[in-house]
């Protein structure tokens, strides 16, 4: 190395002045403010002054600091080092040199001193600064900065670990899609759990939020409409589409509604096919832009559980069903062209063992199934020339960092959470259900009864701490089963039901839920009327359906039949936050969790990055805790 590259190594003592003289008696020296040589003295040691020392064409190497003295020179045998303070000599001795320095064959790094990181598991949690691991003597250092290439105290670079922020984590044409910081998303839980409140946070932090409509009446949508599209305004936000094959005409008047509104973005969730609805939404307005590109205004996001049904959401909607728009005249002949050149959802999520409406889908075989799928149907329809090629994302037991982690790891190009946003301070439900949620476990779920596919038996996932909703609801299916008919039901058995299921009189509850059909579609009335098993049908789904409204109300006395949707991420969300302030449920804001689980996420992939390269890290590393 030449005297110029041994000066710059000298550099990091921070002495105020510091020389080299040559064995041909050539010397060359540097300044600079100083003040630090003896700090710097104390934790680099002699080793980087001796390994100068030791390239035969060194004579002699002077550090100055103050009254702090630094000399080492080559004498036969070796060297000797001098330290001095003033007039008091504290060192005088040979030393031994180290053999002469040979050049790395890889990268070389020259690390600032002052970056050095001495607690290695905070610095990869902090996931905005770089990292860049060397090899010394005595094993692997840490440090935050410095230079590459070769120079003065340059040392092998064992792995480079770059800053990596929730913005980097998910798919950028998610985020330009839909005009959001991050590739994460609030999903919608029905009944306004996912409420005004949260769509309307979400959406003024620069995240995406769908309010939860299903199940709920019109005027209750309308007004949440009026609301979130007057205080959300231009930012991003959408509504739930939730598919109604009992009632097909309340999914296509949601659809009505939400095209009054200009809704762009829809959460298409339990479909087991198609329907004209959804596919009207999604075509409603498409056209070719002046530069020839097929544009689709409206964003359908496709909850699915199965390749079957996904499918569809991934091709474009079926040749017949769009001439049955284009006959209605919800679509021109010009838009079905164009129909056939775009999916039927610009996103599809993989939903896998979530809270409500699930089939409990393991993610790790989900998600690669779907991305194929989506490779394979996109090849084949053009939409990577085209420039619609749907996005794939993850949703289901994603409530901690690391869950977040691995589906982006994965390749989810976002993430959609849900049970853990039900224990919030925006999620419409009551306090007693947000304190249940709160302190649920990852085991404390169960399946129960869906409310609105009762009669084809589709299930639900619930919490099952403290409530008895799965029990009771199952024995109401078994009956709906074996007898068909209310007045077929053993007086026993309907006693007990009377007693500790209804609270009433089952001829009370047909009394009510007959009113409440005559009001909303009185044909339901005469069919039941003329059928039995559809009559005990409808009486049985007023348990169901008033058992969500009473955990939403937080009716006391009906705790026990609480229908609270819940998925085992509550409960790893749970277990995360322990010990933590977002441990109350005050503490818990929709956007603060989604903050924190964005950046556990984060730090995570820095520190399987480091695992990758095959880096020493320190015990309980991936206990990322976390922080505002």
């Amino acid at each position: 190395m030449s005297l110029e590259q041994h000066l710059r190594a000298l550099e990091d003592y921070g002495a105020a002045k510091w020389a080299i003289v040559s064995t041909a008696g050539t010397e060359q020296d540097a300044e600079s403010t100083g003040g630090k040589l003896s700090e710097r003295f104390e934790s680099l040691g002699q080793r980087q002054l001796l390994t100068v020392l030791a390239d035969p064409t060194v004579q002699s190497v002077a550090l100055s600091d103050g009254d702090l003295q630094v000399d080492a020179e080559r004498v036969p045998g070796g060297g000797r080092l001098r330290v001095a303070y003033g007039e008091a000599v504290v060192v005088d001795e040979r030393v031994a040199l180290p053999p002469p320095q040979t050049a790395h064959a890889g990268a070389v790094f020259r690390p600032d001193p002052d970056l050095r990181v001495s607690d290695v598991k905070a610095g990869l949690h902090e996931f905005r600064r770089p990292l860049y691991a060397v090899t010394e003597r005595d094993g692997i250092s840490w440090y935050a900065g410095g230079q590459h290439g070769p120079g003065l105290g340059a040392r092998p670079l064992a792995g480079h670990i770059p800053a990596v922020g929730p913005e980097d984590l998910g798919s950028a044409a998610f985020r330009k899609a839909h005009g959001v910081r991050w590739a994460y998303v609030a999903g919608a839980m029905a009944g306004g759990i996912a409420s005004a409140d949260m769509v309307i946070a979400m959406s003024r932090a620069g995240l995406l939020a769908f309010f939860g409509s299903g199940g709920l009446p019109t005027p209750a949508v309308r007004e949440a409409l009026e609301r979130v599209s007057r205080e959300a305004g231009a930012g991003a936000w959408g509504f739930n589409l939730l598919h109604n094959p009992i009632e097909p005409s309340v999914e296509e008047s949601t659809v009505d509604l939400y095209l009054e509104y200009g809704v762009r973005s829809v959460s298409a969730s339990a479909y087991m096919g198609l329907t004209p609805a959804v596919v009207r939404y999604r075509l409603h307005g498409i056209h070719r832009a002046a530069d020839g590109r097929i544009v689709c205004p409206n964003h359908v996001f496709a909850k699915v559980s199965r390749a079957e049904v996904a499918k569809h959401f991934l091709a474009p909607a079926p040749f017949a069903m769009v001439a049955e728009l284009v006959v209605a005249g919800a679509l021109t002949q010009e838009q079905a062209e164009l129909a056939a050149q775009v999916p039927v959802a610009s996103d599809v999520t993989a939903e896998a063992d979530s809270g409500g409406h699930t089939d409990r889908r393991a993610l790790l075989v989900l998600l690669p199934l779907l991305q194929a799928l989506r490779d394979e149907l996109s090849a084949k329809h053009g939409f990577d020339a085209s420039g619609h090629r749907p996005r794939v994302g993850a949703a289901g037991g994603l409530g901690s960092p690391a869950s977040l982690h691995a589906a982006f790891s994965m390749g989810a190009e976002y993430v959609l959470t849900g049970s853990v946003n039900q224990a919030t301070r925006e999620a419409g439900t009551s306090d007693m259900a947000k304190a249940m949620l709160a302190d649920a476990g990852m085991a404390d779920v169960t399946t129960g009864p869906a409310p609105d596919m009762f009669e084809i038996g589709a299930h639900v996932q619930v919490l099952s701490r403290g409530s008895m909703y799965a029990q009771r609801a199952g024995q109401l299916y078994d009956l709906y089963k074996k007898h068909g008919d209310l007045d077929a039901i053993p007086a026993k058995i309907r006693a007990k039901l009377e007693k500790q299921v209804f609270k009433r009189p089952i001829d009370d509850v047909w009394a009510g839920t007959r009113a409440y059909w005559q009001d909303r579609d009185p044909a339901m009335v005469t069919k039941a009327e003329a059928d039995p098993r559809h009559k005990m049908s409808l009486t049985f789904r007023w348990y169901l359906g008033m058992t969500s409204r009473w955990a939403r109300m937080g009716e006391a006395d009906r705790k026990r039949d609480f229908q609270v949707w819940c998925g085992p991420a509550m409960g790893g969300f749970n277990a995360w936050v322990a010990g933590t302030e977002f441990e109350e449920v005050a503490e818990r804001g929709v956007v603060e969790i989604g903050e924190a689980l964005m950046r556990g996420a984060a730090a995570h992939a820095r520190i399987a990055h480091a695992r990758v390269l095959g880096l020493p890290l320190p015990a309980g590393v991936e206990a990322v805790r976390p922080v505002e």
